[in-house]
């Protein structure tokens, strides 16, 4: 796998996802792992993972798997960029050492046959990732079957604003495809999540990510994330309620940032009736 992903690098089909996430390591404190801690429980609607399994299906920093397994959950992650893996490696031999309740391995979402072997988990987590797989329907659908019966499902997939989200698509697959060009686009379009940040904080009074995250190495993942697809938010609504999955918590964006869904797997699915 390792070649494979390395091979998509130097096509130009792929941003180095897991390159960005060391770089924010370095930023990384315990501010903002309280924040991603907080923003779990919130959307969760719960208090604590305490006995529960948690699935963290692309990693990336590893900052979520980080904050769950904080949060008493037997945590396993994996991602398909090795160094998005070493990342979460690190975080777990920073926090828990020699932990067995915490799995980390290097996967691709869209392996069957790898997430056959998983079982299933009280928490599938997978946020702002599944759009970037190449195969994003085919990613939602492999996440679904990994959910307990009345576990939740946690995913952010961007929001489809039309043509915007097609010229998005233009400068992500343009930054991938041609090195010398990155600072270009990188200086043309960072006023883009400042501005959002700045309107947010004289709307709000908050300055920041509310999920423990780093604005400019977010920007970075933005401009660069490739592949990319979209979703309006009725289609995945739809998609996970004919697999009998109900949605608890949404929270939608009209930019084009992610809509976040919780949703829970109901107990008469696949159950044959007497």
């Amino acid at each position: 796998m390792d070649q494979a992903h390395a091979a998509e690098i130097a096509r130009g089909q792929r941003f180095e996802f897991g390159a960005n996430w060391a770089r924010f390591l370095h930023v990384l404190n315990e501010s903002r792992i309280d924040q991603a801690v907080a923003s779990l429980t919130a959307m969760l609607g719960v208090t604590d993972l305490k006995g529960k399994r948690f699935l963290d299906a692309g990693s990336g920093s590893g900052l979520f798997s980080l904050a769950a397994r904080r949060l008493g959950a037997s945590v396993h992650s994996f991602d398909y960029d090795p160094k998005s893996v070493a990342c979460t490696r690190e975080l777990k031999r920073l926090y828990f050492p020699d932990d067995g309740k915490w799995i980390v391995e290097e996967a691709s979402v869209l392996n069957r046959e790898y997430l056959a072997k998983l079982g299933q988990f009280d928490v599938v987590y997978s946020w702002g990732v599944l759009h970037h797989t190449g195969a994003m329907w085919q990613a939602l659908e492999n996440v679904a079957a990994l959910v307990a019966e009345e576990g939740r499902l946690f995913i952010a997939i961007y929001n489809d604003q039309g043509w915007v989200s097609r010229y998005w698509h233009v400068v992500k697959r343009t930054y991938v495809r041609y090195p010398l060009l990155r600072w270009p686009l990188l200086l043309l379009h960072t006023p883009y999540p400042f501005l959002a940040s700045w309107l947010a904080h004289a709307l709000t009074g908050r300055l920041g990510q509310e999920r423990g995250m780093s604005l400019w190495h977010d920007l970075i993942d933005w401009i660069g994330g490739y592949p990319f697809e979209v979703a309006r938010t009725v289609e995945i609504f739809r998609f996970y309620r004919d697999k009998g999955f109900t949605l608890r918590e949404i929270k939608t964006t009209c930019r084009l940032g992610c809509n976040e869904f919780v949703f829970v797997r109901e107990p008469s699915v696949g159950r044959i009736s007497q």
